[in-house]
């Protein structure tokens, strides 16, 4: 028998199993890591622009060190180094402080420079008509600095999606985990990690297809608001 007829029903019988890793594990891991990490991104980036030099400093640190240093290390520390100092946290848990952070520091970059491109006059002429700091941000700047950062953001949601394979690394079951635990029973890595892969690669080229969508629906809204002005 040739062995793709023998991987086709290993396939069949894998699939469900490695859908349902990642629709309970892979999905909202990415999903909450994501928001927790957009929202912490959001606050360092205005520390970053708006806060005295002392949070600045902190802030600065923050991104340095986890952008200096590799994702899978970070979880490491954070799972296998913390119990040394009596700080023990499930796989999952541990795993989400990981990405958040991650992406917390790549996220504040992006916000950073989009805030940053927009023109000084824009502040200007809200605050001219008596906008309040906080007024200007929420109805002015953040929308055009929104519409700018959709691209950078939206990679960084997809691969995010991929980094997650390496939460396997500190025992949380994702789809890639699963798909490594049913290798050590079925001794057929190949087309395990190729099905794996696949599915990692279908994921990814929705989200691709959506970021499509979105910017040209934030497009179309940069352009009402060009016409307007």
């Amino acid at each position: 028998m040739p062995n793709w007829l023998h991987w086709l029903p290993l396939m069949a019988e894998s699939l469900p199993t490695l859908l349902w890793a990642g629709l309970i594990f892979t999905v909202p891991l990415t999903l909450l890591s994501f928001v927790l990490g957009l929202l912490l991104g959001l606050v360092t980036a205005l520390v970053r622009l708006f806060a005295p030099a002392p949070f600045v400093a902190v802030a600065r640190f923050y991104v340095w060190v986890i952008r200096g240093t590799p994702l899978l290390v970070q979880l490491f520390v954070i799972f296998y180094g913390l119990p040394s100092m009596n700080i023990l946290l499930d796989a999952f848990p541990a795993a989400l402080i990981g990405f958040t952070l991650n992406i917390g520091a790549y996220t504040s970059e992006i916000i950073r420079a989009t805030i940053s491109s927009v023109p000084r006059g824009q502040w200007e002429a809200a605050y001219s008509i008596g906008m309040s700091w906080s007024q200007v941000m929420r109805r002015t700047i953040l929308p055009q600095a929104t519409r700018v950062a959709i691209p950078p953001l939206s990679n960084t949601f997809i691969s995010l999606v991929k980094d997650t394979s390496l939460a396997a690394a500190i025992t949380v079951p994702e789809l890639f985990q699963t798909a490594q635990r049913i290798v050590a029973t079925t001794y057929e890595p190949l087309i395990l990690y190729i099905e794996a892969a696949l599915i990692y690669l279908v994921m990814s080229s929705v989200l691709s297809a959506l970021q499509v969508r979105l910017e040209r629906r934030f497009a179309r809204y940069g352009g009402f608001l060009e016409a307007r002005a």
